[in-house]
């Protein structure tokens, strides 16, 4: 085989890879297309209780950290700005509008070390897992830049109340 014909295959076996790619996130995106990340401001009278830089790293299906979803706004890594309030969570990713999260969609916040394709060490992700709709459970995972994952856990944590008392 010649250089050429060599370098044609290798051409057409990129072409047809990256067509492959293409469809399986056109596929993906109208999988996902029901789902609409809550955009919006926090209430006017919402205490701002820290703000911390972040990596947004991605939204998963609940419990499948390896499982991306496609929903508008929230389907690739971005650098953020994540702020916590007393009405609930922030989030500023660059070139998107705000996402807010209110307590209520909240339904539990905890560390994890591994999302789609990031590593890290033990625990460095903080995982918030919020109601997208009345019947999705989803996880978002947050790298925080300038405080550890345990701390913003745990003041994100702070904010949920028991739902219900055994009496």
């Amino acid at each position: 085989m010649t250089r050429e014909g060599a370098l044609a295959v290798m051409i057409a076996v990129a072409v047809v890879l990256v067509a492959i790619l293409a469809w399986a996130w056109w596929r993906r995106t109208r999988r996902d297309a029901g789902l609409i990340a809550p955009v919006g401001e926090a209430p006017a009278d919402a205490e701002i209780r820290s703000t911390h830089e972040a990596l947004y790293v991605a939204t998963t299906r609940h419990g499948e950290p390896l499982e991306r979803l496609a929903i508008r706004g929230l389907g690739f890594r971005s650098r953020a700005d994540l702020t916590v309030t007393s009405a609930g969570v922030a989030l500023d990713l660059t070139g998107q509008p705000r996402f807010f999260l209110p307590t209520e969609r909240i339904v539990e916040v905890a560390q994890a070390t591994v999302a789609i394709d990031r590593v890290v060490e033990k625990d460095g992700l903080v995982r918030i897992a919020w109601r997208i709709d009345p019947d999705t459970l989803v996880d978002s995972y947050i790298r925080p830049q300038d405080a550890s994952a345990r701390a913003v856990s745990a003041e994100i944590g702070a904010l949920l109340t028991p739902t219900g008392t055994d009496e």
